[in-house]
């Protein structure tokens, strides 16, 4: 992979990882109402479910999906309700629960499957597929398993890093959204931003 090639795909995975997004909303809702320990794990879920989905993009799978609309639309709807499900949990988390009793919380594992559900996930994947991974220039290239493996290595970093800056933030916020009904409309505002996740994901 070239110099300008590897800078094209620095830029593109920074602004696509950095954007609002359901793995970001959801990095600062769990940190603001379970802290940052409890978020991490979900930081690491995020690149752990997106490396596979990646790896599965490259293999094929990406274009089996989008190729079978019956199948694209069922991962569709599976995703938009999974997000509003999410929606309506933060909207009812008022307070910030014992942590053996949370409202809200999002395992490992169900972290990185989200990422299946994902559509924006699932586009970034087939983009950086047929952008970086099997072509170059609009050219099919000889090693889509270097590029793929770097194109890989690259988001990992990126899914983290933009994540646990998102929980970051949600946990400096903590002490100030205990105050008032401060939390009450945070956690409302963020469902509302899934619930727009949502909708973008059904009109796609």
């Amino acid at each position: 992979m070239s110099a300008a090639e590897l800078t094209t795909l620095l830029l593109f995975c920074a602004a696509m990882s950095f954007s609002p997004g359901p793995n970001t909303t959801l990095s600062a809702a769990l940190a603001a109402n379970l802290g940052l320990r409890r978020a991490l794990r979900f930081c690491l879920a995020v690149p752990a479910g997106w490396t596979v989905l990646m790896l599965a993009s490259g293999l094929g799978l990406g274009a089996l999906v989008t190729g079978a609309p019956a199948l694209r639309w069922a991962v569709t709807l599976a995703g938009a309700g999974y997000m509003v499900w999410l929606a309506w949990k933060l909207a009812r988390t008022q307070t910030m629960a014992p942590a053996d009793r949370p409202m809200l919380d999002v395992t490992f594992w169900q972290g990185a499957a989200l990422q299946f559900l994902n559509i924006k996930a699932g586009m970034l994947a087939l983009t950086l597929t047929a952008g970086w991974v099997v072509n170059a220039g609009g050219r099919p290239v000889t090693n889509p398993g270097q590029r793929l493996a770097i194109t890989c290595g690259v988001m990992i970093l990126f899914a983290f890093t933009s994540n646990f800056s998102y929980a970051l933030l949600g946990s400096l916020l903590r002490d100030w959204l205990a105050r008032d009904q401060r939390l009450r409309w945070f956690n409302r505002a963020l469902a509302l931003v899934l619930l727009a996740t949502a909708g973008w994901m059904l009109a796609l």
